[in-house]
C-alpha cells in the first residue's frame, strides 16, 4: 500500500565479513529488511546497494546464487538426509557433505539417525526433531559457502540443550560471512558486530549487545525480560 510505508529512515552499512542482528517484536520491520536485502522486494524509495551496486543491477540469479538461508521453518522434501543437504549443491560428493557436518560439529548427530546421512525422511522433515531439522538446514547452507547469509528466527522452538549445540555450528556458519541474523533469542545476537533494534518500520537503537545495554533502553529491557524467561 504506497501510502502507507512500512520501513521509515531505515539507513545502516554492512560491512564485509559482519554480523547484523535485527531485534524487535513482531510487525517491527525485520522481515521487511530481509527481503529487501535478499530482493524478494525492491524498494518503492531509496536505494539498497550490494558492493556499491543497486539492487536491481543485480540479476536475482546471480545473487541467490551467492546467498543462504536458514528460517524457522526450513523446506524439506521426501528423500534421504543426503539428499536434503546437498540441495544446495547437487553435484557435492557424500564426501565432502560429511566433511561439512564434521566443520559443523553435527556430523555425530545426523549419522546418529537410524540409517545415518541415507536415512528416509518425510515431507517438511517428519520423523526428525526440530533440532535436527534445523541442522540440516545449517549443513545445507554452509555446504553451499555463500558470501550473504540470512538467518531468520532459526534457532527459535529449540529446547537449551540443542540450542547450545546449534549455537557453536552457528558461529562456524558465520563466520567469514555477512550475515542477517533475526532473532527473538537474545542469545543469537550477542557477538554480532552490528545490533539494529527496531520498532514500528523504525530503527530506535544501534550498537552491540554491550553498548546497548549499557545505554538501559528498549534493547536492555528486552534483554532483562529474556535473562527472566530463561
Amino acid at each position: 500500500d504506497p501510502p502507507r510505508l512500512v520501513l521509515h529512515d531505515i539507513d545502516f552499512v554492512a560491512e564485509t565479513g559482519q554480523t547484523i542482528a535485527l531485534v524487535g517484536h513482531t510487525g517491527s520491520g525485520k522481515s521487511s529488511i530481509i527481503n529487501l536485502a535478499a530482493k524478494f522486494y525492491l524498494p518503492t524509495q531509496g536505494e539498497v546497494l550490494i558492493d556499491g551496486r543497486e539492487i536491481r543491477a543485480i540479476t536475482s540469479h546471480s545473487l541467490h546464487r551467492q546467498m543462504g538461508m536458514v528460517q524457522q521453518q526450513n523446506f524439506l522434501f521426501t528423500g534421504t538426509v543426503l539428499d536434503n543437504i546437498r540441495l544446495s549443491k547437487p553435484e557435492a560428493t557424500e564426501e565432502e557433505v560429511r566433511a561439512t557436518a564434521s566443520r559443523l560439529d553435527c556430523l555425530d548427530l545426523l549419522e546418529a539417525l537410524p540409517h545415518g546421512l541415507k536415512t528416509v525422511i518425510g515431507e517438511k522433515g517428519a520423523g526428525l526433531s526440530i533440532g535436527q531439522r534445523q541442522l540440516i538446514c545449517f549443513t545445507r547452507a554452509l555446504l553451499a559457502d555463500p558470501r550473504l547469509l540470512i538467518l531468520d528466527e532459526a534457532t527459535s522452538s529449540i529446547d537449551a540443550l540443542t540450542e547450545a549445540r546449534l549455537q557453536r555450528a552457528l558461529q562456524t556458519l558465520l563466520r567469514g560471512r555477512t550475515s542477517f541474523v533475526v532473532a527473538h533469542r537474545l542469545s543469537t545476537i550477542r557477538s554480532a558486530d552490528l545490533v539494529l533494534v527496531l520498532d514500528q518500520g523504525r530503527i530506535i537503537e544501534r550498537g552491540t549487545h554491550l553498548q546497548l545495554l549499557a545505554q538501559h533502553g528498549h534493547y536492555a529491557a528486552l534483554y532483562r525480560q529474556f535473562v527472566q524467561i530463561d
